[in-house]
């Protein structure tokens, strides 16, 4: 776990700041969209390539996780809708999403891997339900490994159905699935 710095407690608060709006829950977990005053993006993006450092030698090709850098984290942020999980001020998790194919598509879903099995991946694709909902959007996607089967159960308990398959550019072989949660219509 990264240790409380006066770095990541400004990065926190910043983030919190700055976002529109703030969900904080009984366990001390508070969830931010990420804002103009957000600045510790080397802090963000170590949460990313922690989080993703499990499956290098198993996904092929590599992860883009490992070919962000700062800046494009900042420019991903800044198209995307970004949004951060924080605890006791110290990052423990992120959710990137943006509109596409008439979806939420969901993107970098990372936790950080002393926090994952507490219930932040779920709140956080539940925010990316409600932000769905919000623009009349039917269904949240995503993409994950074919190689990741623990990624794919985890999705399906969370109401996902595997939608497809493709290949990266220059593979002949399936190496990632398409997967999709229809969104009822608010009643």
């Amino acid at each position: 776990m990264t240790p409380v710095t006066p770095a990541l407690t400004r990065f926190a608060m910043a983030a919190e700041s700055a976002a529109r709006g703030r969900v904080m829950a009984s366990d001390g977990v508070a969830i931010a969209r990420i804002g103009a005053g957000f600045a510790d993006w080397a802090e963000l993006l170590d949460l990313i390539r922690t989080s993703f450092a499990p499956m290098q030698g198993i996904v092929d090709p590599p992860s883009s996780a490992f070919a962000l850098d700062v800046e494009a984290l900042r420019e991903k942020a800044r198209t995307e809708m970004a949004h951060i999980a924080t605890m006791d001020g110290q990052l423990v998790g992120c959710i990137f999403c943006r509109e596409e194919n008439n979806a939420l598509y969901v993107g970098k879903l990372a936790i950080s891997p002393t926090r994952q099995g507490n219930g932040i991946g779920t709140r956080l694709l539940a925010l990316a339900e409600d932000v769905a909902r919000e623009r009349n959007l039917p269904a949240l996607e995503l993409q994950t490994r074919i190689e990741l089967t623990g990624n794919h159960a985890f999705f399906r308990s969370r109401g996902f159905v595997k939608s497809g398959e493709g290949a990266h550019a220059g593979y002949e072989r399936p190496t990632w699935i398409w997967m999709r949660k229809a969104l009822p219509a608010r009643q």
